[in-house]
């Protein structure tokens, strides 16, 4: 299957400049007419490979905006993702990391039961340094260009005062404040990972209760913090790290976790590592450290590359629980501004994250499969049915005019 390039234009506005790369799969041999350099052509593969719909890349030099908005996939619905604010290596290293987060939030949305597409976005920066509120305004003109195919909210490294930034310029955007707003989503998400814990702890050990489990937590941002109160509240012995080592020991300090350092973390002799920083930590060098019966945690994309890595886990005898699944407890909290779900729909939503992982794990033992190929298989089925909904009947008499 080959790249099929429909538009790529640049497009002034008042904020700045905006180049959009809208694509397409197409399965014919016809080859773009325009040549592309080494770099380029990676882009394109990487496009390929993960399937996206658009790619919008934002500038605005004078507030200091460099940004990427993903969008993977529409068809359950507009791709609602949040925007990661990182100090990246490389533009590549962003593209790279936009492009798996897009896909991602389009299985994640698809296994929850959501009518919600997948799209993610990145803002090339420093979240500790770099901040302003024109930097946010100017990139929710951005957002706005695309009239609701793209719905943001917050993510690695922005808050809710930076979606309320945001807010200014547009109306696609959740997680904010206030009585209309669904606000902080990181203690739904760390809701699903506790539950989804004990649904892997219930499958390996025979019983959901984490009392006396130990649980290695990789990460301290507002998830992890959540997370470890929970499961220190369940009876866990915790063991806790970041590459912020203070804010890792100021949790160890309010609920008697341990501290180890980051390089350390993987070698913890605990019953359950749940990793909850960013991703591709599991890999080849990290999963043969692992001295665990499961890995489940709330950071996105933890296998680098996802069969491989998924089946060497599986060859050592560790329950993995995707991470899209388990994970999902934020992108249901902000879908409660669209879907207008109380608060209490919305923990009953999350906590339904205990059985969809119970399906998944049993599902892949019954049939010999990854449990990651077990949740792809429950997302894509969900994407095609739906798809088949549209092509059948969208435009037909009977609807058109019912």
């Amino acid at each position: 299957m080959k790249i099929r390039l429909l538009k790529a234009s640049v497009s002034p506005n008042e904020s700045g400049s905006i180049f959009v790369l809208a694509i397409a799969a197409c399965c014919s041999n016809t080859s773009a007419s325009h040549t592309v350099s080494p770099q380029g052509h990676a882009m394109f593969a990487e496009l390929e490979l993960y399937g996206h719909e658009q790619v919008v890349f934002c500038s605005d030099p004078d507030v200091g905006l460099r940004a990427i908005i993903a969008i993977h996939d529409t068809t359950l619905g507009p791709a609602l993702g949040g925007t990661r604010m990182w100090n990246y290596a490389s533009d590549a290293e962003a593209i790279t990391d936009v492009l798996r987060l897009s896909r991602g939030m389009t299985y994640k949305a698809a296994v929850a039961g959501l009518n919600l597409g997948g799209g993610k976005a990145v803002i090339i920066g420093d979240p500790h340094t770099q901040k302003s509120e024109m930097l946010f305004r100017s990139y929710g003109r951005f957002v706005e260009t695309l009239r609701g195919r793209y719905i943001t909210a917050e993510d690695v490294g922005t808050t809710v005062r930076d979606m309320e930034w945001i807010r200014m310029e547009t109306r696609y955007v959740t997680g904010v404040a206030g009585e209309q707003g669904s606000g902080d989503p990181s203690p739904y998400t760390a809701l699903g990972v506790f539950v989804g814990i004990k649904a892997a702890a219930q499958i390996v050990f025979g019983s959901d209760s984490l009392a006396g489990k130990r649980i290695a937590v990789q990460g301290a941002g507002n998830v992890a913090r959540n997370l470890v109160s929970r499961l220190v509240e369940d009876g866990a012995r915790v063991t806790v790290t970041d590459i912020f080592e203070e804010k890792a020991r100021e949790i160890c300090r309010e609920y008697g976790a341990e501290y180890v350092p980051p390089e350390a973390i993987y070698a913890v002799e605990c019953d359950i590592f749940s990793p909850n920083a960013l991703g591709a930590v599991l890999n080849d060098t990290t999963i043969p450290q692992l001295r665990c019966s499961v890995v489940a945690g709330g950071a996105n994309n933890q296998l680098a590359d996802e069969e491989r890595h998924a089946r060497m886990l599986a060859e050592r005898g560790i329950l993995y629980a995707p991470d899209y699944v388990i994970n999902a407890g934020g992108l249901i909290n902000v879908t409660s501004e669209i879907e207008h779900w109380s608060r209490e729909q919305v923990t009953r939503k999350v906590e339904s994250i205990y059985d969809t992982l119970l399906r998944i794990f049993r599902t892949a033992e019954r049939e010999g499969i990854l449990t990651i190929e077990a949740s792809n298989r429950i997302a894509e089925e969900r994407i095609a049915h739906v798809r088949h909904i549209h092509r059948t009947y969208v435009g037909s008499p009977s609807i058109r005019n019912g």
